[in-house]
This record gives C-alpha cells, structure tokens and sequence, in this order.
C-alpha cells in the first residue's frame, strides 16, 4: 500500500481537473473530453489520467441530510507508464477520511472496498484496480460512500457515460 500511495503523489496535479478549474482555464493539458469523463496528460512524469467528478452528493450525520464543506471531490483513473502503473483507480473524496476506515464503491451492483490515507482512497491491488476498471466499464454509475473524521457519511454518485472512451484514450496516450 505505501509504494501506491508514493506512487500516487502525482495524483496531487488531478485536483487542477475540477469543472470550476478548467472554467477558469487553470488547467492546460486536458486532451480529450467524453460524455462525463475528461482525460489529461503530463510529460514530466509521464502520465495520463481520465478524471470525473460526481452528478450528485449526499452528506448525512445522525441519519439526517447536512450540509458540508469539502474539497474536489473526483473518481480518476491513471496510467504511469514509468512507474508501471497501467489503470490504477484512486478516489478523493474532498476530506480526511475516518482513519482505518474504507470507502464502499458500488457499481451495478458489485462491491468494491477502497483503503483509504488522508484524503485519498484505492483498491487495495493492481488485481483489484483491474476488477474495478472492468466494472467500471460495464457500468452505468458509481457510487462510493465514505465516512470523514467528523463522522459525516458521504454518498457521491458518478456517471460512468464516456468512462470507456476517456479511459482508453488515456491508456493510448500513456502506452
């Protein structure tokens, strides 16, 4: 688990790929869009991800809907070639998680439990990512839910519509 979190420092360069972020033009290296999904590219290191953020969040405490404050909230998908990382799926849910907590990803009906540090979750493998991708592709949403360290319980649902296209144009760029 520490290589891929090492590993994943980059994935700091993803919170540039917001909707509010490439409005405001922050962001240069998107390279494609599908549907929900937008897929980006870096040289230095070499790497190239799809990225969405959700269509819709619920944030509960004591069972009662709340409003919160939270960060980018984005499911990613990247390639690394110079490191081996070939679809690794990472999620930031815009928080500090619950420590030893895990983040439940739903798709169509499978479930996927996430690790999570900080403010970032995985699967636990790169046989898991590849279990997760291949749902992903299959699926119409994906819904993880996660607990922060205030006992919030978040719910973010993310359109899987384009995820395909964005995550092979992505895996192209990064061959």
């Amino acid at each position: 688990m520490v290589s891929r979190i090492a590993g994943s420092m980059a994935i700091a360069l993803a919170m540039l790929v917001t909707p509010a972020a490439q409005a405001q033009g922050t962001s240069t290296n998107q390279v494609a869009t599908s549907t929900a999904w937008s897929v980006f590219e870096d040289n230095d290191p070499r790497e190239c991800w799809a990225v969405s953020a959700p269509t819709e969040s619920v944030n509960t405490k004591d069972g009662r809907v709340v409003a919160v404050r939270r960060g980018d909230v984005l499911l990613m998908t990247f390639f690394r070639p110079g490191a081996g990382v070939q679809g690794q799926i990472t999620f930031t849910g815009g928080y500090p998680f619950a420590g030893g907590s895990t983040v439940n990803l739903n798709i169509g009906g499978s479930q996927f439990e996430l690790f999570t540090e900080g403010e970032w979750a995985w699967p636990a493998s790169t046989d898991d990512d590849a279990k997760v991708l291949a749902a992903m592709k299959r699926g119409a949403d994906a819904v993880l839910t996660a607990r922060s360290g205030r006992g919030t319980v978040t719910k973010d649902t993310f359109s899987l519509l384009g995820y395909t296209a964005a995550v092979e144009e992505a895996e192209k760029r990064c061959k």
